[in-house]
């Protein structure tokens, strides 16, 4: 398919080399800004870098919209497409509906549940993508360009895509700020973080195997409130991290009784 790319940050960049390297043809590229789209179009021949949302003397097919989610409206709303065209996003939050305002388009979603960083490669055959559209046709459409980039690809309606999508933000977005945290107290200790590795490793791979909630550990499980004093008290220094951990420890305790 020829398909063209509104938006060159994390997942365009990601999603447009992998199309390419799906047998597909990247014919344009637009961002606000230049430099982004001029640095990923280089690494695909046959993309022209655009500056416009007028794409009516566009070759595509497709057109995916990898946008942040507080501008799709308004991308929505300035684009132009040949009539015909399948038009797309890429958000997990946003419903489908948004693309109502692109004149004569056929719309759908395209979302690839991962989170990307251009310094992180990624294997794209090991990425869900989730579909929506506004007709079979459009859908099936979607089904055979996932399918040609990915292992997972399957139909999710917008109310259920947006619940994962809250899903996702606990357990990739929170979860990656906690480990943050937990590097930011180590440098203040002078410690290596290579130490905390093997820990990372075995809580994420335990709860892939088990539910998280059967295999909790820690001060707060196990009400040791001398450490759970102590731990407060270190943290003297950063009332947020303060008022985090106690949150945290609430929350734990709540849902082990629950149980």
């Amino acid at each position: 398919m020829n398909i063209a790319l509104i938006g060159a940050g994390n997942v365009g960049w990601h999603l447009a080399q992998a199309l390419q390297a799906g047998g597909h043809t990247v014919t344009a590229v637009y961002s606000r800004t230049a430099a982004p789209r001029e640095e990923l179009t280089r690494l695909l021949p046959q993309a022209q870098p655009i500056s416009s949302l007028n794409l009516q003397s566009i070759n595509a097919e497709v057109v995916l919209l990898a946008v942040p989610d507080a501008a799709l409206a308004a991308v929505a709303a300035a684009l132009q497409v040949k009539p015909g065209t399948l038009v797309a996003h890429t958000s997990g939050s946003q419903p489908l509906a948004i693309l109502a305002a692109v004149a004569g388009a056929r719309t759908g979603v395209f979302y690839p549940l991962q989170t990307f960083s251009k310094t992180k490669a990624v294997d794209f055959w090991q990425v869900p993508i989730l579909l929506e559209a506004t007709d079979d046709e459009t859908l099936q459409q979607l089904q055979a360009l996932a399918q040609s980039i990915s292992n997972s690809a399957e139909a999710v309606a917008s109310g259920a895509r947006k619940q994962l999508h809250l899903a996702a933000v606990f357990a990739c977005n929170f979860t990656n700020h906690l480990l943050g945290i937990s590097r930011q107290l180590l440098q203040e200790a002078s410690l290596p973080h290579h130490l905390l590795q093997p820990l990372i490793r075995e809580t994420i791979a335990k709860a892939m195997q088990q539910h998280p909630y059967t295999v909790q550990t820690g001060p707060a499980v196990r009400h040791d409130q001398n450490v759970l004093d102590e731990h407060l008290y270190m943290l003297q220094r950063h009332p947020e991290l303060q008022e985090l951990y106690r949150l945290l420890t609430q929350s734990i305790q709540a849902t082990a009784a629950a149980q």
